[in-house]
């Protein structure tokens, strides 16, 4: 027989093993919960940032426009810019002084654009457009977003006539080179072709291993004819439909669609809707557009983030988009005019940022 010594003892013994079996099974029964927890949502922006340029001349663009004052002095200069029918544009070629100060000042309130995501650390990935070359993409991410934790730029050089790229920055891994994928437009005059921007194809590593494909575009501008926008919507859905059918995928970018022309031509409903979903349609309800045209007093989303989630991966876990996270993002100093709308990037003073507002969307294990 155990004296009471030994007795009490044994008690504690087994009391101990229960409650460190209790705490085990706890353990175990949050295993799953903690390890979704720990793969933080990935942030998605679109931005149109107008026209970041350098001011040194590349040789076959048309950027006469970027650069120093103390560079347009030539007699063949003046004459170049004095063929501009566009009486803005024309003024611009002629007196814009682009100079580094300037340069430096567009720079600074682009990356401050950006940084107002994710508490001053900007989103997970950033499709650009209107990005003359690398070499000045890089300079916003080496001196402007240093500390962001942005891996080198991506851009491929394209065959847009004024010299203008789609790019993306990022803190994904890549998995692969990206491709830059040039659109038919058939019979569209040679002019107008020239005056288009490839799709940037980039495979990004997610945070759960999985892969996600994103595409950074800049559809033909709303002057040209809608048949080469049209051509541009198909040829994203046909590289959609190319992927992995469990592949979540993304399109960010200025599409050019106007209000006006969805609603004459239905435009998202025959090329958008059937393989997208369309962030600002799925959240964003009381958001205007992320451009206005003044002479219409009419906004349009002409910057949009689509989202394909892929079909479901067995018992794998897929990405969904946050409905709720979509939001246009124009709280940045000098965003917004006194009338509320875009504030283009103006000369001489530097006011301004961006004739367009960026979008911002999340995604998150589901």
């Amino acid at each position: 027989m155990m004296s009471a010594n030994t007795a009490a003892r044994f008690v504690l013994i087994i009391t101990s093993l229960m409650l460190g079996a209790c705490e085990r099974n706890d353990v175990a029964v949050n295993e799953t919960p903690v390890e979704a927890e720990r793969i933080a949502p990935v942030t998605i922006m679109t931005f149109n940032v107008e026209n970041l340029f350098d001011n040194v001349d590349d040789p076959g663009k048309n950027d006469l426009t970027f650069l120093a004052l103390e560079d347009k002095q030539s007699e063949q200069h003046k004459a170049v810019c004095n063929e501009i029918d566009v009486d803005r544009w024309r003024e611009q070629c002629l007196n814009w002084d682009w100079s580094n100060e300037m340069i430096d000042r567009k720079l600074a309130i682009v990356a401050s654009v950006i940084r107002q995501v994710n508490d001053g650390r900007g989103p997970d990935i950033v499709a650009l457009q209107e990005i003359e070359n690398l070499a000045i993409l890089e300079r916003l991410r080496e001196e402007h977003l240093a500390d962001a934790g942005y891996l080198p730029a991506v851009l491929i050089d394209g065959d847009d006539l004024r010299g203008v790229d789609v790019a993306f920055l990022t803190r994904l891994e890549l998995a692969g080179a990206p491709t830059l994928h040039v659109t038919d437009f058939g019979d569209a005059p040679e002019e107008r072709v020239a005056d288009t921007r490839g799709i940037l194809q980039t495979d990004f590593v997610l945070p759960d291993g999985s892969l996600l494909t994103g595409y950074s575009v800049h559809f033909p501008a709303p002057f040209h004819p809608t048949e080469m926008r049209e051509a541009a919507y198909r040829h994203l859905d046909e590289l959609r439909a190319a992927l992995p059918s469990d592949r979540p995928a993304f399109a960010a970018g200025d599409f050019n669609t106007t209000s006006v022309e969805d609603d004459d031509k239905f435009m998202l409903e025959r090329f958008v809707r059937p393989t997208w979903i369309v962030a600002h349609e799925a959240g964003c309800d009381n958001c205007k557009g992320t451009s206005y045209y003044a002479r219409r007093d009419d906004w349009s989303f002409l910057d949009m983030i689509l989202w394909s989630p892929g079909s479901p991966r067995g018992e794998n876990t897929t990405w969904r988009m946050r409905a709720d996270s979509v939001q246009v993002a124009n709280r940045a100093p000098g965003q917004t005019r006194p009338d509320g709308t875009p504030w283009r990037f103006e000369m001489p003073g530097g006011a301004g940022v961006s004739d367009h507002w960026p979008l911002v969307t999340s995604i998150e294990i589901e």
